[in-house]
């Protein structure tokens, strides 16, 4: 009786080391979880909606480098680069759903500088879309 009383409370205690280690390892998961979200998401604040429904990138105020930063993980940036090769409609976008002078200014000397690079044959197409796609 002795022996089986023993082996029990032997595997109660395994049981029970195994499920706080466990434990233990998925709370730090979920902070690790956590972190990496906020990090996803930091720039999330500055999109909102204008008065006819499009999604705009607003930053009015904030400094050039978040403004940058906020630009290159936006859904908007995608949704810029599908309208290449219409420079035209790539300043108008810019200028309708990009909201802070300071990016506004940059994107824009960006599309004229590749638009005139990619009109005299200095770029391709590809080339293009990649300078458009890494704003610094």
């Amino acid at each position: 009786m002795d022996k089986s009383l023993f082996f029990f409370v032997l595997i109660g205690v395994g049981f029970l080391y195994f499920i706080t280690q466990f434990v233990g390892d998925i709370q730090e998961d979920d902070k690790f979880q956590n972190e990496e979200y906020q990090q996803k998401h930091q720039y999330d604040k500055y999109q909102s909606v204008d008065s006819i429904g499009r999604e705009i990138l607003d930053m009015t105020d904030e400094p050039v480098s978040i403004q940058v930063k906020a630009w290159n993980n936006s859904a908007l940036k995608t949704e810029f680069l599908e309208i290449f090769p219409d420079f035209s409609d790539m300043k108008l976008f810019i200028n309708e759903r990009v909201r802070g002078d300071a990016l506004q200014a940059k994107l824009t000397a960006e599309v004229d500088n590749v638009e005139s690079q990619y009109f005299s044959g200095a770029m391709n197409a590809e080339q293009a879309k990649r300078s458009l796609s890494l704003l610094k």
